[in-house]
């Protein structure tokens, strides 16, 4: 069993061990930093630990709702929606959407929270390859009838291959079959994806009335809970008509203010972005010289696998040099390639030597991890 013993950041203690860091999702480092530790103490003092309701009754504070103006600017929307998990952000979205189409096509890689808001619909649910857009285009027609409205559901970011979603070529798709909509589960990508970190629409510079997303404060954020930022009159529609909102408990008050401190941070320094962007590059690069194929995009995520390399075994040899890193096999995850892989997270507050020392260790390692 492994056990985290302080916060998760570029040097955390594993089982009594400091270890160089390469897990998780705390892409700037945050989840245990002061300003936020401070927000979360200071709000507990005077809030309590929770408003004990939900929203729909006395379970508003000024906390919650300064975390959905915080998070509605930081997107650059009129109005956020902020809730208790991002796991459930895809449930709530679709089914504040469910009157606007009739059939869903969704990746079949989609996480496992995507494709329960699928079934949470009760509607006709159509998987596409992974990333495939002309069979997206293929089922489209197979199972589209004339007057039906397509739903296009995905991953911004996958968790473990770090693929992005190719969205210019699904919205040509959408193109044909006007009107369409589409969904985003944007778990990865807000915060470090695009100019300002507003996600995939913003890396693509895409908007549009059709484009819907969900996104979580409990990632690069280092905070707690999920977000929907979008137009005033839909996140009204939202709050007023999701079994979601309705049913479960707000976040915790704390967290709730270490979150909206986070998005201050993010917003008024930005060079934490661009240090990720340069950590990035630099891992991803370093990679590719060792001879692993890897994409050359700013996502933090970086999935290593290789035909006859025993990726367990190395993760095992890797902690014991105490570098952290994620083992996930073939069928334990979305998005994990067949034979398993290893999954490195990138963090602005990594050093460089930290990154150089990774990638060296992996390097002598391979040899002795080649299966015979």
């Amino acid at each position: 069993m492994l056990v985290m013993e302080s916060a998760p950041g570029s040097r955390t203690v594993i089982n009594g061990r400091e270890v160089d860091y390469f897990c998780g999702t705390g892409y700037f480092g945050l989840h245990g930093r002061a300003e936020l530790v401070e927000a979360a103490c200071d709000a507990a003092k005077k809030y309590g630990t929770g408003s004990a309701t939900s929203r729909q009754g006395y379970g508003d504070n000024p906390v919650l709702l300064d975390v959905e103006s915080k998070a509605a600017r930081f997107m650059n929307e009129e109005a956020a929606l902020y809730f208790a998990s991002g796991y459930l952000g895809s449930s709530l979205l679709l089914q504040g959407l469910k009157d606007r189409f009739d059939v869903v096509f969704f990746d079949e890689e989609s996480h496992y929270s995507v494709r329960d808001g699928v079934l949470t619909l009760g509607k006709t649910a159509v998987p596409f390859i992974h990333l495939d857009a002309g069979d997206l285009e293929r089922q489209v027609q197979d199972h589209l009838r004339p007057g039906q409205i397509p739903l296009i559901v995905s991953d911004g970011i996958f968790p473990i291959s770090g693929e992005i979603a190719p969205l210019p070529d699904y919205l040509k798709v959408m193109d044909a079959v006007d009107p369409a909509v589409f969904c985003i589960d944007d778990a990865h990508a807000v915060g470090v994806l695009g100019a300002n970190g507003r996600g995939i629409f913003e890396y693509f510079g895409v908007r549009g009335d059709r484009l819907f997303a969900c996104g979580t404060l409990s990632k690069a954020m280092g905070g707690f809970g999920g977000i929907i930022a979008s137009d005033r009159e839909f996140i009204d529609h939202l709050k007023r008509d999701s079994d979601v909102y309705h049913g479960s408990s707000p976040v915790p008050t704390p967290v709730a203010a270490a979150s909206a401190r986070a998005l201050e941070l993010v917003t008024e320094q930005p060079e934490m972005r661009q240090k990720l962007w340069s950590n990035v590059a630099r891992v991803k690069e370093a990679f590719r010289r060792i001879g692993f194929d890897i994409p050359d995009n700013p996502v933090p995520i970086v999935c290593l696998h290789r035909p006859g390399l025993d990726m367990k075994g190395l993760q095992a040899e890797l902690l014991r040099r105490d570098l952290a890193v994620l083992y996930v096999g073939g069928k334990d995850y979305s998005s994990v390639p067949e034979e398993g892989a290893i999954r490195v997270a990138v963090f602005s507050t990594h050093s460089e030597a930290q990154i150089d020392r990774l990638v060296e260790e992996i390097s002598s390692l391979i040899p002795s991890f080649e299966k015979k």
